[in-house]
C-alpha cells in the first residue's frame, strides 16, 4: 500500500512513517485531537526511486564536495529533476489522490509535510532540512508530495549529511497528509519546565497559524501555568505584529499585520489555558515522559499538531564549585603573584605554559592548552587561538580582535597590558585571569574542563519571552555553533572580514593567484556555516571592512595605501564603492546562498555615510542579481552623519539599520578604540552617544525601518534599557550575555507595560 492512516499508525512504524508520522499516529491512537489524514509511506518514495530505476543515479549525482558550492547546486538541481521529471506510477497516484478525497469533504485543504526516517539521531538531527507545504488542494497534491521527496536532496541536506559523514541512501522519506487546521491562534507547549524539570506548564500563543511561532518570525504571548493549582502564574503579553494566514482569494498562506487593536490582546483565554493544560497532562501520561507540543485553536477547539520529548532537563549538578575555594583561587589573583595586569576581555581563568608570538611562523609552536602572549592577535592566528587555553596581547581594548574572536570561542583573555610579551617568559606556566585583568605566576589548581558549546548554552532553556528580539554577535563561523546554543533569536552581526583575512592575503592578491571563484567560494563556506546553523533564524553578514594596517600585515599587503589613521580612512563601503571589482564578488557570493535556500541571510552595508553610498551599493545588488525588494538590507550607523542622514537612508530603501556603537562611539568622541591609553574615557553611554542612538530609532520609527544594536554596547544593561525605552528592533548581544541580556529586556518590557497601564 502506498498510504496508510494516521489511526493505524504507531511509533514503532518509524520506519515506515517518518518521525512526524509515528508522533501523529500515536497521538491519534491515545484519543487526543488531531486533525485527520494519512502518511504516504518511505517504502512508497524508495520504491519509486528503484522502480523506475533513478535510485542509482540519484545517490551518485549527490556525492559530491560539499565544500563545491557550484557542485552542491548542480548535484541538487540533477536530483531535484530526476524525482520531478519521472512520472509516478498510476496505482501510487490513484491511491494517494482517493485517500484526500476522503478528507474532510473531499475538497480539504490540507498540509503536505515531510517525515525522513532520520531526523532525530543522537549525533545528528536532519529537522527542518526538508518541504512543508500549507494549504495544498488536490490541484496541487501530488506535485508537492514529489517537491517533499526531492527535498531530501536539497542544497542543506546533502551539505549536512555530508558533512555528518551519513550515507544518502540510508534516508528515506514519507510524506504527511494532514487536513490543515485553519488556526485562529497556535503556538507550542512544554508539559514540564525544560530545564529543571519543574511540574509546571509553559505555554507560547500567538494569532494565526503556528508557522510563525516555530520559525521565530513572531514573538509569542508566554503563559507559566502551574501544575499544581492549575492558575496562570504569569502571563507576559507580547506586542504581536505579524501573523500567518490563509490568504482567502488564493488559498495561499501569506503573512498578515495583526490589527492594532489585537498586537497588544491576551492571545489565550482562561479555558483554553485550561484545555491546553489538561491535554498537556494527557499527552505526558500516555509517552511517560515531559513533552513539547505544538497546538492551535480553531471554532473554540484545541487541536494538537505534534509531540517530541523534551531533551533538555538537566540532571542535577554534584560537581559543584566549593565557594570557599573559588573565593581563596580568585584573591589569589590580587596578590604579590601578579606578574602584569591589562583589561579583563573574555570571562574564565585558565593556566597553561606562555608561548610567545612575535611572528606568525611561531604559530606552530603554539600546543593545545597553551597561553599565546603576542602584541595584537590578527584573523590568521584563529587556528592556533582554537588550541590555546588563553590569549594575552600587549595592545587593543575590549573591542580589539583579541578581544572579540576569544569571547566568542570561550577562551578567557586579558588585553592591553603593554609590555606581555617583554615581561613574559616562553615557556612559563601562568595562570590568567580574564575576570579581573591579571596574569600571574604559577598554575591554578585543576577545575573541572568546560565545553565551550555547553558553556554558552543557557541552564535554563526556555528564554524569556520579549518583543525585542536578542539576537548575537558571531565575528568568524567557528563559533557558530556556540553562539546556535545560546537560544538567541539569529546573528545580528557576522563579519565577513575575518574569513576574508584568514586567506593570509589581500582579497586582490588571492584573486590574482587563485581566480574569482575560488574567492565567492571562501565567502560562501564561511557564511554558509553561520546560516546553517541558525537556519530558519535570520544572520545579518556584514560585507567587507578591515582597515588598511590589517591588510597590510597579509602577502600583497605591500600594496595597501599608507594612513595616518587607518579607522578613519579607507575601509567599509567607501572601500567597496571604490573597488567594485572585490565588492562585486561579496554579493555574488549572497546570490549564490540564496539560490542555495539560505533565505535567513540579510545583507548589512558597513560605514555609510549619506544616501548616495546606499543608492550605489543598492545597485551593485542589482547587478549581481539579487532583487533589494525581495530579500532583507540595511546598513551600519556608525558616523555621526549616518544617524544625522537617516530619513534619506530610510528613503533609499533600507529595511534596518544596525547601530555600530564601537566605531560610533570613537568618531562620536574622536577617541580610537584600540588605543588602551584612552580606554578610560570610551563611552558608549556617552549623552551625545545616546542621543545619536535615540533620534534614529525614533526616525526610523516613524517611517517603518527595523532598528538594532551589534555593537560591544548591546551586553551593556544599561544600554539595554535605554534601547528598549526607545523602542529598537534587536538587540545583538555577545555570546556569553544573550541570555542576560533577554532577562534584561523582558524585565524593562513588563516596567513599561506596567507604566502604561498606572
Amino acid at each position: 500500500m502506498a498510504v496508510v492512516w494516521l489511526d493505524d499508525v504507531r511509533a514503532d512504524d518509524l520506519d515506515l512513517v517518518g518521525g512526524k508520522g509515528a508522533s501523529l499516529g500515536e497521538l491519534t491512537g491515545a484519543g487526543l485531537p488531531v486533525p485527520p489524514g494519512f502518511v504516504v509511506t518511505a517504502s512508497t518514495y524508495r520504491a519509486f526511486i528503484e522502480d523506475a530505476g533513478i535510485d542509482d543515479e540519484l545517490f551518485a549525482a549527490v556525492e559530491v564536495d560539499h565544500e563545491d558550492s557550484e557542485a552542491l547546486q548542480a548535484a541538487h538541481e540533477t536530483a531535484h529533476d530526476l524525482i520531478m521529471e519521472t512520472p509516478m506510477p498510476d496505482d501510487v497516484r490513484e491511491e494517494i489522490l482517493d485517500a484526500y478525497r476522503s478528507v474532510g469533504e473531499g475538497d480539504a485543504f490540507v498540509a503536505v509535510r515531510s517525515s525522513a526516517t532520520a531526523e532525530d539521531l543522537p549525533d545528528a538531527s536532519f529537522a527542518g532540512q526538508q518541504e512543508t507545504f500549507l494549504n495544498i488542494t488536490e490541484e496541487d497534491l501530488l506535485d508537492r508530495v514529489k517537491e517533499c521527496w526531492a527535498s531530501l536532496f536539497s542544497e542543506r541536506a546533502i551539505y549536512y549529511r555530508n558533512r555528518k559523514g551519513f550515507p544518502h541512501d540510508k534516508v528515506d522519506i514519507a510524506v504527511v497528509v494532514q487536513q490543515m487546521v485553519d488556526a485562529e491562534k497556535s503556538g507550542v507547549m512544554f508539559t514540564r519546565h525544560p530545564s529543571t524539570g519543574k511540574k509546571e506548564i509553559i505555554i507560547e500563543a500567538a494569532w494565526g497559524l503556528g508557522e510563525a511561532v516555530v520559525s521565530g518570525t513572531v514573538s509569542p504571548d508566554n503563559y507559566v501555568v502551574s501544575r499544581e493549582t492549575g492558575e496562570v502564574e504569569t502571563a507576559t503579553i507580547a506586542d504581536k505584529k505579524t501573523m500567518c494566514v490563509r490568504d482567502e482569494e488564493s488559498g495561499e498562506t501569506v503573512m498578515r499585520d495583526v490589527p492594532s487593536d489585537r498586537r497588544h490582546e491576551r492571545v489565550l483565554t482562561d479555558d483554553e489555558v485550561s484545555r491546553l493544560l489538561e491535554l498537556g497532562e494527557l499527552v505526558e501520561d500516555h509517552y511517560e515522559t515531559p513533552q513539547d507540543v505544538e497546538w492551535a485553536v480553531y471554532e473554540g477547539e484545541v487541536y494538537m499538531l505534534q509531540s517530541r520529548p523534551i531533551t533538555t532537563i538537566a540532571e542535577a549538578d554534584d560537581g559543584e564549585e566549593d565557594e570557599g575555594d573559588s573565593g581563596r583561587s580568585r584573591a589569589a589573583a590580587t596578590g604579590d603573584d601578579v606578574l602584569i595586569r591589562g583589561l579583563g576581555a573574555s570571562p574564565g581563568i585558565a593556566s597553561g605554559r606562555a608561548r610567545i608570538v612575535t611572528k606568525l611562523d611561531h604559530l606552530d609552536q603554539v600546543a593545545e592548552g597553551d597561553i599565546i602572549v603576542t602584541e595584537m592577535t590578527m584573523p590568521d592566528m584563529v587556528p592556533a587561538m582554537k588550541r590555546a587555553a588563553g590569549i594575552v596581547t600587549d595592545e587593543g581594548g575590549m573591542t580589539s580582535h583579541a578581544a572579540i574572536v576569544s569571547r566568542e570561542l570561550g577562551v578567557p583573555a586579558v588585553v592591553g597590558t603593554g609590555d606581555g610579551t617583554k615581561t613574559l617568559e616562553d615557556g612559563e606556566v601562568v595562570t590568567i585571569d580574564g575576570d579581573k585583568g591579571t596574569v600571574r605566576e604559577g598554575e591554578e589548581p585543576e577545575e573541572k574542563q568546560r565545553q565551550p558549546v555547553e558553556e554558552a548554552r543557557p541552564k535554563t532553556p526556555v528564554k524569556p519571552m520579549t518583543a525585542t528580539e536578542v539576537k548575537v554577535n558571531v565575528s568568524i563561523p567557528e563559533a557558530a555553533e556556540r553562539a546556535a546554543a545560546t537560544g538567541a533569536d539569529g546573528v545580528g552581526l557576522l563579519r565577513i572580514e575575518h574569513m576574508v583575512l584568514t586567506l593570509g592575503k589581500t582579497p586582490e592578491r588571492f584573486i590574482e593567484q587563485n581566480g574569482e571563484r575560488a574567492y565567492v567560494d571562501e565567502i560562501v563556506s564561511g557564511v554558509r556555516e553561520a546560516a546553517e546553523e541558525f537556519y530558519p533564524r535570520p544572520v545579518r553578514v556584514r560585507t567587507l571592512d578591515a582597515p588598511t594596517d590589517e591588510f597590510r600585515q597579509l602577502e600583497g599587503g605591500e600594496n595597501e595605501p599608507r594612513e595616518h589613521n587607518p579607522m578613519l580612512g579607507y575601509r567599509g563601503i567607501r572601500r567597496g564603492l571604490d573597488n567594485p571589482s572585490v565588492f562585486r564578488l561579496e554579493l555574488q557570493a549572497f546570490r549564490r546562498l540564496f539560490d542555495m535556500g539560505y533565505d535567513n541571510l540579510e545583507v548589512m552595508f558597513p560605514l555609510v555615510n549619506d544616501a548616495e553610498d546606499v543608492l550605489r551599493a543598492k545597485e551593485h545588488m542589482r547587478e549581481a542579481g539579487i532583487d533589494p525588494e525581495k530579500r532583507e538590507w540595511g546598513v551600519m550607523i556608525e558616523t555621526p552623519a549616518a544617524a544625522l542622514c537617516i530619513e534619506e537612508l530610510a528613503d533609499a530603501g533600507i529595511d534596518f539599520a544596525s547601530f555600530g556603537t564601537n566605531d560610533l562611539t570613537q568618531y562620536t568622541l574622536a577617541v580610537d578604540r584600540n588605543n588602551e591609553h584612552v580606554a578610560d574615557i570610551y563611552d558608549e553611554l556617552h549623552p551625545a552617544v545616546l542621543k545619536l542612538i535615540g533620534d534614529t530609532i525614533e526616525t526610523c520609527r516613524e517611517v517603518g525601518v527595523k532598528t538594532s544594536i551589534c555593537g560591544q554596547a548591546g551586553s551593556k544593561p544599561k544600554m539595554v534599557q535605554f534601547l528598549v525605552d526607545k523602542g529598537v528592533s534587536s538587540i545583538s548581544a555577545n555570546i556569553d550575555a544573550v541570555r542576560d541580556v533577554q532577562h534584561e529586556v523582558k524585565r524593562v518590557e513588563q516596567r513599561l507595560l506596567l507604566d502604561s497601564v498606572r
